[in-house]
């Protein structure tokens, strides 16, 4: 490549944005991406348009829509929904009180004054695992689907959950209410901010080495390059794990790495030979299969499986007829089909994404600003694990953090 002035790691949407940011200053930009695509956690099946990794665009005021080049998002189509119970699939209200309610009476002012009590016992933080035996002392039957539905809305345990931070981060959300899709699928999105850009693919970067004003990346092809500033992207396990080795990275900085963990996930896609009756949700509560959809007229199934029933659902897939079995519990249209197609895209398997995104973790609020700090004016840092509490750690999130990187970059360099 030519000389440079900025090197971008990681080709996910905040990289994507971050390079286009710089590229439109005028900088000379490369974005180097270990895998074989662009859009990080973004995957779209082709020819179904079903989404394996991020699934919706949140907010009716997400910047996302605002992007030119790409079509208006449209709302999500809504479903019914269920919860799988020992019984079988049931209508979501046979939980008193549902989990939505929940977790939105915790986004809400009325969790304060709960929280405060809680934190006196716990001066650090507050667990949503206390706050729910708490919310849940009346109704106990309602505490474990409870806990599995934050398992899968937020990829952790309720017991490594900050409550207070999940509450604060959802009312930061600038984005708004609601749910939509984007016309073609959500990975229009880093295909139309990786136009124009120089990408390299299938080449991970596995050591950073820097000095004020310059940087060198290795990558496991052997290829070297230079550059006045680089941007890491990349999820931090990656850091810790050491599949990308950052040379010189404080003791604050790695102690960051180490405590920013995605969590667990799995995501499936099983195409049956007939079609769905009706468009239908359906929760597990009993941490096997997160959260089945269906669309009334199509034979596809989804899957999407977080923390402990991402596990689950692995495990269920190896076994031969396993996840089948499973379905046909949740969705008793499928038994005796068998599946005429199976695509998985397992993210906790993969070693350049380590899971779903980063959940608020209990003590560990200063690690999120930590890893955003830039080292020495030259290396940058962003993705869904450097927003903190400014939002929930998605798409949009992602792309303002690769923004807010890329304005430091051309900061640093004019001075």
């Amino acid at each position: 490549m030519a000389e440079l002035d900025v090197v971008v790691i990681g080709a996910g949407v905040s990289g994507l944005a971050a390079a286009a940011r710089l590229a439109g200053a005028g900088l000379a930009v490369a974005v180097l991406e270990a895998g074989e695509r662009v859009g990080g956690r973004i995957r779209t099946h082709r020819p179904s348009l079903l989404e394996l990794g991020a699934q919706v665009i949140h907010g009716d005021r997400n910047p996302i829509a605002a992007l030119p080049g790409l079509e208006a998002p449209v709302p999500v189509p809504r479903r019914a929904a269920r919860v799988l119970l020992p019984g079988g699939p049931r209508p979501l209200t046979a939980l008193r009180p549902t989990p939505p309610l929940l977790e939105d009476r915790l986004t809400s002012g009325a969790a304060r004054e709960p929280l405060r009590r809680l934190a006196g016992a716990s001066p650090w933080d507050v667990p949503v695992a206390a706050w729910l035996k708490e919310e849940t002392a009346d109704s106990p039957r309602a505490l474990e689907p409870a806990a599995e539905w934050f398992r899968q809305n937020w990829a952790a345990e309720p017991e490594a959950l900050s409550a207070p931070a999940l509450a604060a981060l959802r009312r930061a959300d600038p984005a708004g209410r609601g749910e939509f899709a984007l016309p073609g699928g959500f990975d229009r999105l880093p295909a139309r901010l990786a136009e124009g850009l120089r990408v390299r693919l299938g080449d991970a970067v596995v050591r950073l080495s820097w000095t004020r004003g310059r940087v060198r990346v290795l990558t496991a092809a052997g290829h070297v390059e230079s550059a006045a500033a680089a941007v890491v992207t990349v999820p931090p396990p990656v850091v810790a794990e050491g599949r990308l080795v950052v040379n010189d990275l404080p003791v604050r900085k790695q102690a960051a790495a180490y405590e920013l963990r995605p969590g667990d996930a799995w995501c499936g896609l099983v195409a049956y030979p007939e079609q769905a009756p009706e468009s239908v949700v359906v929760f597990d509560a009993g941490g096997r299969l997160g959260f089945v959809s269906t669309t009334a007229g199509r034979p596809e199934v989804l899957v999407m499986a977080k923390a402990r029933a991402a596990a689950a659902a692995r495990s269920a897939w190896a076994e031969p007829g396993g996840l089948v079995a499973l379905l046909a519990g949740a969705l008793p249209w499928t038994r005796g089909l068998n599946p005429a197609e199976v695509v998985v895209c397992d993210w906790g398997a993969d070693p350049w994404t380590g899971g779903a995104y980063t959940y608020p973790g209990v003590g560990a609020l200063w690690a999120s600003p930590a890893w955003a700090e830039p080292l020495g004016g030259t290396v940058f840092f962003a993705g869904e694990a450097t927003v903190g509490l400014s939002g929930p750690p998605m798409a949009h999130m992602a792309m303002a953090s690769g923004e807010r990187a890329a304005t430091e970059v051309i900061g640093a360099l004019e001075r």
